[in-house]
């Protein structure tokens, strides 16, 4: 298999057929990963709290996700390959440019940014320097604290008026992709038909054009209770593989996410 690049994703929405993504911290699960048929690899934030043990994403750097990214890089010649920038890495023009420019060059090819409709002008100067973008919107783990907990986004008419008119903006001004999470399908669907690019769904119902989970969670070693939108993919598999496989496959056939893993209302 070639590589999957954004070229590929964008097929994918003019098509309507859908594509995978899963988080990807280290060579070897990233290695399994990509053989499985996976699309596209997230080296997410997520790993604050899946690999370091924290309770958010907070305490995560610019440094911890190049490491990491170079290590998903290395190991990956199949997947395309996204990468956070952390808690407050663009907090200033300097710092948007000397985070995008470390995480391309540890091997990212894209950037993932969490925000709304303030997103534009970072969106247009990544663009103008040739650093591709997914733009995350609903619930955005980093804004945690003004949220008051982990909390599903655009409930009311006016939250999904801004999401829909903050997803119209950055797809106009170029982003290369946006990421939903925990926002209801109704939502979701309108941002379909209120964008042109792949829009990636965690918790946002089946209307995307890609889906995400947390490797952790899909394999079903997180401790806790699992978030709605999770489906443990090792419940019938005999290898780590198998379950990544048939996580690609239920995306591509449309059976994950069912119902039981989407918010609608």
């Amino acid at each position: 298999m070639g590589r999957v690049t954004l070229s590929h994703l964008k097929q994918h929405r003019a098509n309507d057929t859908r594509f995978s993504m899963v988080t990807a911290y280290d060579a070897c699960f990233s290695a399994v990963a990509s053989e499985a048929g996976i699309d596209t690899l997230l080296v997410g934030d997520s790993l604050g709290m899946v690999l370091q043990g924290h309770d958010s994403t907070l305490p995560v750097t610019v440094d911890d996700i190049a490491y990491h990214t170079a290590c998903v890089a290395a190991a990956s010649p199949h997947s395309f390959i996204v990468s956070d920038m952390p808690f407050m890495a663009a907090a200033t023009t300097q710092d948007a440019v000397h985070s995008a420019r470390a995480l391309m060059q540890a091997g990212a090819h894209a950037v993932k940014i969490e925000g709304a409709a303030n997103l534009v002008d970072l969106v247009r100067l990544f663009k103008d320097q040739g650093a591709a973008t997914c733009c995350h919107l609903g619930l955005t783990p980093q804004f945690v604290n003004q949220f008051g907990g982990y909390k599903v986004q655009g409930r009311t008419n006016e939250a999904a008026k801004r999401l829909i008119e903050a997803a119209h903006r950055l797809d106009e001004a170029g982003t290369d992709l946006l990421l939903l999470e925990c926002v209801p399908n109704r939502v979701t669907e309108q941002i379909m038909d209120a964008t042109q690019v792949p829009v990636i769904g965690i918790g946002a119902g089946p209307a995307c054009t890609g889906q995400v989970l947390v490797m952790h969670d899909l394999l079903g070693i997180t401790p806790g209770k699992p978030a709605r939108f999770v489906k443990n993919f090792m419940q019938g598999a005999d290898s780590i593989q198998s379950a990544f496989s048939a996580y690609d496959r239920a995306v591509k056939d449309g059976t994950f996410p069912a119902s039981e893993h989407c918010f609608v209302d």
